[in-house]
C-alpha cells in the first residue's frame, strides 16, 4: 500500500506542470513596443525534490541550506531509534503474552495484552512521524528551490532599500 501511494506521488510529482520561467511584459515609456523579459531560475524544483526522496537532506544541499541537513537528519534518526525501541519492547511483551496464554508464565493475560498493544501503538506513531517528517522534507526542498533567486533586497516599486539580515555558515 506504501510503495503505491509512493509510486503515485512522484508519476504526479513528474507529470505536473513547473513553470520554469516567467515572462514579464511591460510598454516601453516613448514606444508601443512590448519588451519580454525571461527569467530562469537557477534551481530546479524537481531536482530538489528528486534529490530528497532518494535521500532526505539531498534536497537540501542542492538548495544551499546546509543547516537544514542535520534537523532533517535528527529528527528521522530519533523516530527511527524509537520505532525500533518500540518495536523491541512489542516483541518481547507479545512474546510474553503468547506465554501466559500457554501457561508457561504468571500473570495476567489480560495486563500483556494491554502494554503489548500499548507499545505497538507507540510503534505505529514513530513510523506516522518518519512519513511526516520525509514529507516535510520534500515540501521544504521544493519551497526552497522555488525561492532560492527571491530577494527581498530593495521594494519594487519605490526603489528603497530596507534593512536586512542575513547569516550565511
Amino acid at each position: 500500500m506504501a510503495k503505491c501511494i509512493i509510486k503515485i506521488f512522484l508519476f504526479l510529482l513528474l507529470v505536473s506542470t513547473s513553470a520554469y520561467s516567467q515572462t514579464d511584459t511591460s510598454k516601453a515609456a516613448n514606444t508601443a513596443q512590448k519588451d519580454t523579459l525571461v527569467y530562469r531560475m537557477s534551481k530546479s524544483p524537481l531536482q530538489a525534490v528528486l534529490r530528497s526522496a532518494v535521500l532526505p537532506g539531498l534536497g537540501q544541499i542542492y538548495n544551499e541550506s546546509y543547516w537544514k541537513v542535520p534537523v532533517v537528519w535528527g529528527f528521522l534518526g530519533y523516530y527511527g531509534y524509537e520505532w525500533i525501541r518500540q518495536n523491541n519492547k512489542y516483541h518481547d511483551y507479545s512474546t510474553q503474552y503468547r506465554e501466559v496464554l500457554a501457561g508457561q508464565r504468571q500473570g495476567t493475560a489480560e495486563n500483556y495484552k494491554r502494554v503489548r498493544d500499548f507499545y505497538r501503538d507507540q510503534r505505529d506513531l514513530f513510523a506516522i512521524y518518519m512519513g511526516i517528517t520525509y514529507a516535510l522534507n520534500l515540501l521544504d526542498a521544493y519551497v526552497d528551490a522555488q525561492l532560492f533567486d527571491f530577494s527581498v533586497d530593495e521594494d519594487p516599486v519605490s526603489r528603497v532599500s530596507r534593512l536586512n539580515l542575513r547569516i550565511n555558515f
